[in-house]
């Protein structure tokens, strides 16, 4: 009896299913235009335009840019770049490169490929799925009853040719490299030991610049000033150390403040000050420490977390960016002194964190081209409009998002000025993540693991793009190319990898390491990369 009463279940949920499917293919006939004459409505919708009516929309602020437009249904990328330098749209003087989405999918071949594969990705979920999500798809029945939105992005005005191949490898440390880290300027190399010291690398000759002394045990992080003058390193004997890059010499007195090592250090962005003269630290005894580099003193601290601050970022408007072993992400206000938010959803430590901006904010008082910095403070304020309107036109209206990494395997992506709440909690990850990374314009995130992959994320929406597999042991670190088309990893296998982003896939193997690569670093001009690890060298990466 149970076995028959089983089979006429199993019939029913059968002919309910096939009712389903009948109506949808009932709804979509209704759906298509009489006749085939007009070239523009043959039979099958959207499938058989060879005409499409499209409106682009800016990625940037969601705003429609010009008016509705009917193009041919095979529109290639490089047409569309055509269509919207033209002064239909936005009337360029130069043609500017952008790239294009279409209903989630970027276009690579042309507008009717991308549109129909992604049609067809989602007419292939279950039947139950399609129909709940049919209104969705009667959208695309016919662009004459509503027009395909086009969003497109802003490209960088240059191409980063991806590192190939070890121009020098530089022995000198006798222990571990920790950390790497390019000045701004892209002239210098920083990079910090557990052999107690700060060497400098001039990349010009690719040779040792400076070996600075002082610290008493083991330098964790590195960071050069906006203006590329200065290099702080912060150390687990608990203190700061400030150095002039060019000559090697200490600036002023050591910084001590903090009780436990110290975890990150940031500079004030020189879009706030020209000067470049205040910096923030964050430690394992859970402060963040406000310092005046000019005159070597702590101005205040900022108490709140309650466990070892991770990560520290201080962006725009006053505002800094914390993690911590709390579990908690905060923000602060540095004019006020004042904690003004408070993040909660990860359940274990915060390892990582990422703000949208830091790319643009990390190359200080230098855009790709490297040009150098004016002496006067007349010269040093025209640079300071000048990549402030590149800033708007980056970034435009968007909020900013922060991303964080956890040892619960997750990511979670967050608008403070919007809400709380996050935005979006990203799973998939099988291991701890160790770092995350928003690219350089500001559109996807890249997530390094323990589980030997690096994960690629929409910036946006926090949906899963791609997973990058390739390294065989924990991938360590990631970092972009400046012109968001390249990515490069560390790992426990003690290989680095380059990943090209837009086909995403693997592209080259940097092999030449004898153990981990703990530390790896992309310079701002794109032609060099760098890499560091447990078997104390230093290995520079050119095309």
């Amino acid at each position: 009896m149970p076995l028959l009463q089983k089979k006429k279940v199993q019939a029913a949920k059968r002919k309910r299913l096939e009712e389903e499917k009948a109506l949808l293919e009932k709804e979509t006939k209704l759906l298509k235009p009489e006749g085939s004459e007009n070239e523009t409505s043959q039979e099958g919708g959207i499938e058989n335009e060879r005409r499409y009516f499209v409106e682009f929309v800016s990625g940037i602020d969601d705003e429609k840019t010009g008016t509705t437009v009917e193009i041919d249904a095979n529109f290639s990328k490089v047409q569309l770049n055509q269509l919207l330098n033209s002064n239909l749209f936005l009337d360029n003087e130069e043609e500017l490169p952008y790239s294009f989405i279409v209903n989630g999918e970027e276009i690579q071949t042309n507008v009717r490929e991308t549109l129909l594969k992604t049609l067809k990705e989602t007419l292939s979920t279950e039947n139950q799925k399609a129909l709940e999500k049919r209104q969705n798809l009667f959208d695309f029945a016919s662009t004459q009853d509503a027009p395909l939105k086009i969003i497109y992005h802003p490209q960088a005005l240059f191409k980063v040719r991806p590192v190939t191949r070890c121009s020098s490898t530089l022995p000198g440390h006798s222990e571990a490299i920790l950390s790497v880290h390019f000045s701004p300027n892209g002239e210098l190399l920083a990079s910090g030991s557990g052999d107690n010291t700060v060497r400098i690398w001039d990349l010009n000759t690719e040779m040792p610049h400076h070996t600075l002394k002082g610290h008493e045990s083991w330098v964790l992080c590195v960071a050069w000033s906006p203006d590329a003058k200065k290099v702080a390193s912060g150390g687990k004997d608990n203190n700061i150390k400030i150095w002039y890059g060019d000559t090697g010499k200490k600036v002023g007195k050591v910084l001590r403040g903090h009780t436990k090592w110290i975890t990150g250090i940031s500079w004030e962005p020189f879009l706030t000050d020209i000067r470049c003269r205040r910096m923030a630290s964050c430690s394992k005894d859970g402060s963040i420490i406000i310092w005046d580099t000019a005159l070597s003193k702590k101005e205040f601290t900022l108490s709140g977390h309650s466990k070892g601050v991770t990560s520290i970022f201080w962006g725009l408007n006053n505002l800094l960016y914390s993690c911590s072993q709390d579990c908690t992400i905060r923000v602060w206000n540095v004019e006020t002194k004042a904690c003004v938010q408070v993040l909660t959803g990860h359940s274990h430590w915060v390892n990582t964190m990422s703000v949208s901006t830091e790319y643009f904010l990390r190359r200080g008082a230098f855009d790709q081209n490297c040009e150098p910095l004016p002496e006067d403070d007349e010269g040093k304020e025209k640079r300071r409009q000048e990549l402030l309107e590149m800033y708007k036109k980056t970034f435009g209206t968007q909020p900013i998002r922060i991303i964080t990494g956890s040892d619960d395997f997750t990511l979670i992506l967050w608008e403070p000025e919007k809400s709380d709440k996050p935005v979006a909690r990203m799973t998939g990850h099988k291991g701890i993540v160790n770092q995350v990374k928003f690219s350089p314009d500001g559109r996807l995130i890249a997530s390094a693991s323990f589980d030997k992959t690096v994960k690629l994320w929409e910036a946006q929406t926090g949906k899963f793009v791609s997973s990058l597999r390739g390294h065989v042991g924990a991938v360590y670190q990631c970092c972009w190319s400046g012109d968001s088309r390249l990515l490069a990893s560390g790992s426990k296998d003690s290989t680095a990898k380059v990943w090209d982003v837009t086909k995403k896939q693997l592209l080259n193997d940097l092999p030449g390491h004898f153990d981990e690569v703990y530390a790896v670093d992309w310079s701002p001009g794109g032609d060099k990369a760098a890499t560091g690890g447990k078997d104390r060298v230093l290995k520079i990466w050119k095309h």
